[in-house]
């Protein structure tokens, strides 16, 4: 699954190369309740083919239909800007008050999108500076930067996972997590030291890890933009990387189980040298209460949880309760790897 800044990103790309003028769109600069924040990307082809979005639909409609008539084909980067008055606002349904600003820049050679989308792939973090008298775009090694920097004669941009997590375990849960964590813009890394797991492995984009779960945590160093989530209920894999990533600055850190197993696994970490505080840290049960049962909903409950503390969401008490400590036996595979079993408490 691609991130949606890669899926417009490659659409740019590819629409170029096969000779089609080529709009991409960036969102530098929002007022009230804009309905997508500065960083958003939409490209537009000239017959109306769009990829990604920069609010509800109106604006894009819009964006397409000048576009497709030939009233909007720039030669340089241009700024558009929607929503500056009550009637526009809600001529293109935007929220109360809602403006947003967008710079629009042809593409062409001079872009420098191929050499950025060959980066992205590769999972380097690229800043992007384009100057909007020219439309020369220009590329560096970049930094996690939360939105772009715009003074209406220069655009810099991020691109780029702009976070990590880490999956210990590559059973069948895994392959949905770390599917849907792409579409976050995660650089997913599996790390499973047993071949009978890993050896099995299809999910494209994922970096793959034979060492010891621990090992490899301490080795990756892990920072305030890394996640990592236990998931192989196998104490001597789980708990092992548990203890280096809760002493780490990840600002997520959970482990599949039910609570009894849950709180088994709390007093069996406060054999080591974990404070109170670090042991505190741990997600366990892992996820929200969405009622998961299978692989694929487990995995939604879990980025559900992981997104809201990435974004300084609270998270009741109520709704975060175990994910099932059974599963539905459509799979030996997947009740050995997933299902909330006694061995795991030993």
């Amino acid at each position: 699954m691609d991130s949606v800044d890669l899926e417009v990103l490659r659409a740019a790309t590819q629409w170029c190369a096969a000779g089609h003028l080529t709009l991409l769109g960036t969102v530098v600069r929002t007022w009230g309740s804009a309905p997508r924040p500065p960083g958003s990307l939409i490209a537009i082809r000239e017959d109306g083919q769009v990829r990604g979005s920069v609010s509800g639909g109106c604006i894009e409609d819009d964006l397409i239909d000048k576009v497709r008539t030939g009233e909007l084909r720039p030669l340089t980067p241009l700024t558009q800007t929607y929503g500056i008055s009550a009637d526009e606002a809600h001529r293109f349904g935007l929220p109360c008050g809602g403006t947003l600003q967008i710079v629009l820049e042809p593409i062409g050679a001079q872009s420098q999108l191929q050499p950025l989308l060959d980066a992205v792939l590769a999972y380097q973090l690229v800043t992007r500076e384009l100057d909007l008298a020219t439309g020369v775009a220009s590329l560096r090694a970049g930094s996690h930067a939360p939105q772009p920097i715009y003074d209406g004669h220069t655009l810099m941009t991020s691109h780029g996972p702009r976070r990590r997590l880490v999956i210990v375990g590559a059973a069948q849960a895994s392959r949905y997590l770390a599917s849907m964590a792409q579409a976050l813009d995660y650089r997913v890394i599996v790390c499973d030291p047993r071949s009978e797991y890993l050896d099995q492995w299809d999910v494209p984009g994922v970096e793959l890890s034979r060492e010891m779960p621990d090992d490899l945590i301490v080795r990756l160093a892990l920072d305030a933009h890394s996640a990592v989530v236990a998931l192989t209920h196998d104490p001597k894999l789980d708990d092992m990387a548990l203890l280096e990533a809760l002493k780490s600055a990840a600002f997520y850190v959970g482990a599949l189980g039910s609570r009894v197993n849950s709180d088994r696994r709390r007093e069996r970490l406060a054999l080591f040298d974990l404070t109170a505080q670090e042991i505190a840290r741990l997600h366990g049960p892992v996820g929200l209460d969405l009622g998961a049962r299978t692989p694929p909903e487990i995995a939604i409950a879990i980025l559900a949880e992981m997104t809201a503390i990435k974004n300084g969401v609270t998270i009741p008490p109520s709704r975060r309760e175990a994910l099932p400590a059974t599963m539905p036996s459509d799979a030996a595979a997947v009740a050995a790897t997933v299902a909330g079993n006694e061995r795991c408490a030993t």
